[in-house]
């Protein structure tokens, strides 16, 4: 059981950066963005392709960082793609959801999240092909935290551990501690007030798809680091990161990260009671019984 506790938390830890982007996008916008989850596929592939232009020109790059199997032009790489994907996400923006969102209702936005998800996993399949990539070839042993009972972790697991909540910490206190931060909350609360007193709404809005993209990309690389990297992560992730953000409460950064570890924590457990087959529903379950006991999240406020 404790395996699975730590498995979950781990796992937890990947869903927190991709629910922390999707809360700040669903707070401000106010629409349930189903292609979210498809800029993790979009960071992960952009690494990938990146990590292999800066070995090619710079071999000593390929170094790896002390027992990961993360190299420096994974690292540079990573950095590149977090980059990328939160212009991407700008430029989807851009081309979709302002149009829709100027000229549509908050359904329409959902049914266009839907399509451009669709979109996004299909072209990266014809592009990268179906089959499974890694970032490296090398493998990685687990290290033994205890031997009764057996206790595994692999060092680029508790990395990912370490860079989420660094990077949690530090959005909280942006947004908590920081001009940029208020003027970023006055906006989710009430745009047309924050417009009213000199705060740009469309930079506000750029700058949230920015760091939305952004998350999505690190997270999508800490994934295909510990896991494989597939043109359908964002399939397989758009439930858990969805559940992590109904869980903390929409707006609430530490409340994604609560999210994330619940849910991750959660499906590895229901491992020990059901078949694997099952561990796809417990999101399902636990977005029906956040919902149902307190609609608004741990961490989430009622909004007029």
């Amino acid at each position: 059981m404790i395996q699975h506790l730590l498995d979950g938390i781990l796992v937890g830890a990947i869903l927190s950066l991709g629910a922390a982007g999707l809360t700040m996008v669903m707070h401000m916008l106010r629409f349930a963005n189903f292609s979210h989850a498809e800029l993790l596929s979009i960071g992960a592939y952009a690494a990938l392709v990146f990590d292999q232009l800066f070995k090619g020109l710079m071999p000593v790059m390929a170094t790896h960082i002390g027992p990961l199997s993360m190299t420096w032009a994974l690292v540079a790489a990573m950095l590149v793609s977090m980059v990328i994907t939160g212009l991407s996400a700008v430029l989807f923006d851009r081309l979709i959801f302002r149009r829709v969102r100027e000229n549509g209702e908050e359904l329409s936005m959902v049914f266009a999240s839907f399509g451009l998800a669709l979109i996004i996993r299909n072209a990266i399949g014809l592009i990268f092909g179906l089959h499974t990539k890694l970032y490296s070839q090398d493998i990685v042993f687990a290290t033994v935290l205890s031997r009764d009972p057996l206790i595994l972790v692999k060092p680029d697991q508790l990395a990912s551990l370490a860079i989420t909540l660094t990077l949690i910490a530090v959005l909280h206190l942006i947004l908590s501690r920081t001009t940029f931060g208020y003027a970023l909350r006055a906006v989710a609360e009430n745009p047309t007030l924050a417009q009213v007193n000199g705060i740009n709404l469309r930079r506000m809005i750029v700058v949230v798809w920015l760091l939305g993209g952004g998350l999505a990309a690190l997270a999508g690389v800490l994934y295909g680091l510990n896991n494989q990297i597939t043109p359908v992560i964002g399939r397989d992730l758009v439930l858990p990161i969805f559940a992590a953000t109904i869980v903390g409460g929409i707006g609430s950064i530490y409340g994604a990260l609560l999210g994330g570890f619940i849910v991750g924590i959660a499906a590895n457990l229901a491992v020990m009671v059901f078949s694997a087959g099952y561990s796809p529903a417990v999101p399902f379950l636990i977005i029906l019984a956040v919902l149902l006991i307190r609609p608004n999240g741990l961490f989430g406020e009622e909004r007029t």
